[in-house]
C-alpha cells in the first residue's frame, strides 16, 4: 500500500539538514550562531571575527584574528584571467551575472580542486573570501568603463571592499558601518542560497560549483535581489509623506512590497534590521541629513498599522548603503560576498556528513492513459 505523504509548498517548515553552525530562535529572537548570539556580536565584534566563528567553531584570539586578516590580505590579487573573463562580458551585464561568472573562473585556478578534505575546502573558503570583494568591485568598474582597482596595504578587510568600490578611503564611521552589514549578512541558516548551495555540494560537487548555484538563488528579488528593489522604492519618493502615499497605492493595487515580512520571522521584526536602522541614524546625523531615515521609519509604522508586517535587514540596509556611496546594483553581490563565509561553512559540512539530496514529488497529473492508435 502506497503511504500519503504530505506536500508542503516551498518546504515551508520542512527539516532540511542537521547542523550545528547557526539557528534562527525566533522566540528569543536570536540568530545562533555556534551558541552565539549573532545580534549581540555586532555590537562587539568584527566581520573576520564572525568569518574565523563559522570555519572554525570559536571566536579568535588577537593573535589568531591578526593571522586571519593576513592569510586573506595575501590572497586578494585577482588572477589576469579572471580579469580578462570579466572584460569581456556585454555591457548590459548585471553585476550579480559578472559575480556568478567570477566565481566559476576561480574554480579553474585550484590545483585541489577535487580534494573535498575539510582543509582543503576552509582554504577555499579564505581564497574566496580574499577574492571576491575585488570581483564584486571591479566587475562593476569594468562595466562602468572606470579604472580597476587594487587593495591598499594600509586598509583593513572591510575598508578595502569599500575603497574599491568607491574609490575613496572610508572614515572610521563608514568601515564600521560596512564592516558590521557584513557581518550581520554573513549567516542565516537555510535560506534558498544556503539550501541550494548544499543541494549542489550533496553529489560532492565542489565549493565553487555549490557557490556558483548560491549566486544564481540569491540574484532572485524575492531573496537577496530584494535590498536593490528597496532602494529604488525610496528613490520614487523625495519625502516621508510622498513615501507613505507610495506604499498605500501598492497595498491597494496588493502589489509585494519588498523589504517587509519574512518567511521565517513572520511578524516579528528581523533583528537584524535593528542594527542596520541603528547605523542609518548614526550615517544621517553624520550626514546633516536624516530624509532616507523619516521615509523609512514612516513606512515601518504605516506596514505594521496596515499589514502587521516589519522590516527584514534589506530595508534598511539599502539606505545605509546608498549613504556609503554604493551602487545599487552592487547590493545583493555585497550580500553573497559577505554571505560566503557562511555558504562555505555549509559547503564543509555538507561534505562532512554527507547524504544525497534527492526529494519526491506529489504527482498531479494522468495516470495510465492509454495509448490511441
Amino acid at each position: 500500500m502506497q503511504v500519503e505523504q504530505t506536500y508542503h509548498p516551498g518546504l515551508d517548515g520542512v527539516i532540511a539538514a542537521e547542523t550545528d553552525l547557526s539557528f534562527l530562535d525566533t522566540e528569543q529572537g536570536q540568530i545562533i550562531i555556534h551558541g552565539y548570539d549573532l545580534i549581540q556580536l555586532s555590537k562587539t565584534n568584527g566581520y573576520l571575527d564572525i568569518v574565523h566563528l563559522l570555519l572554525k567553531g570559536e571566536l579568535p584570539s588577537e593573535q589568531e584574528r591578526l593571522a586571519l586578516a593576513e592569510r586573506l590580505s595575501g590572497s586578494y590579487d585577482l588572477p589576469e584571467a579572471v580579469l580578462d573573463v570579466l572584460k569581456r562580458l556585454p555591457a548590459s551585464t548585471h553585476p550579480m551575472d559578472a559575480l556568478r561568472t567570477g566565481v566559476s573562473v576561480l574554480g579553474g585556478f585550484d590545483t585541489r580542486l577535487d580534494d573535498r578534505s575539510e582543509e582543503a575546502n576552509r582554504e577555499r573558503a579564505y581564497e574566496l573570501l580574499a577574492k571576491l570583494p575585488a570581483v564584486v568591485a571591479n566587475s562593476y568598474r569594468i562595466l562602468e568603463k572606470k579604472q580597476v582597482l587594487t587593495p591598499k596595504d594600509s586598509l583593513s578587510y572591510s575598508a578595502n571592499f569599500l575603497y574599491m568600490i568607491t574609490g575613496n578611503v572610508p572614515s572610521e564611521l563608514e568601515e564600521r558601518v560596512f564592516d558590521q552589514s557584513l557581518l550581520l549578512y554573513s549567516e542565516h541558516e537555510m535560506p534558498n542560497s544556503t539550501f541550494a548551495a548544499r543541494v549542489i555540494a550533496s553529489t560532492l560537487s565542489d565549493m565553487y560549483g555549490a557557490l556558483t548555484g548560491a549566486v544564481a538563488s540569491l540574484k532572485g528579488h524575492l531573496h537577496g535581489g530584494a535590498n536593490e528593489a528597496v532602494m529604488y522604492m525610496l528613490l520614487d519618493a523625495n519625502s516621508p509623506e510622498e513615501f507613505e502615499t507610495l506604499l498605500s497605492n501598492k497595498l491597494k493595487k496588493k502589489e509585494k512590497i519588498m523589504g517587509f515580512g519574512h518567511r521565517v520571522y513572520m511578524k516579528k521584526i528581523d533583528p537584524r534590521a535593528l542594527i542596520m536602522k541603528e547605523a542609518l541614524a548614526e550615517l544621517s546625523q553624520a550626514a546633516g541629513d536624516d530624509r532616507l531615515l523619516q521615509m523609512c521609519e514612516a513606512g515601518e509604522a504605516l506596514m505594521a498599522k496596515e499589514k502587521g508586517l516589519y522590516p527584514n535587514l534589506d530595508y534598511y540596509a539599502a539606505p545605509v548603503y546608498w549613504m556609503l556611496g554604493i551602487p545599487i546594483s552592487l547590493y545583493t553581490p555585497i550580500f553573497f560576498s559577505s554571505r560566503t563565509a557562511g555558504l562555505s561553512a555549509h559547503v564543509i559540512e555538507q561534505h562532512r556528513n554527507n547524504k544525497l539530496f534527492r526529494p519526491r514529488v506529489k504527482y498531479t497529473g494522468p495516470r495510465y492513459t492509454s495509448v490511441q492508435k
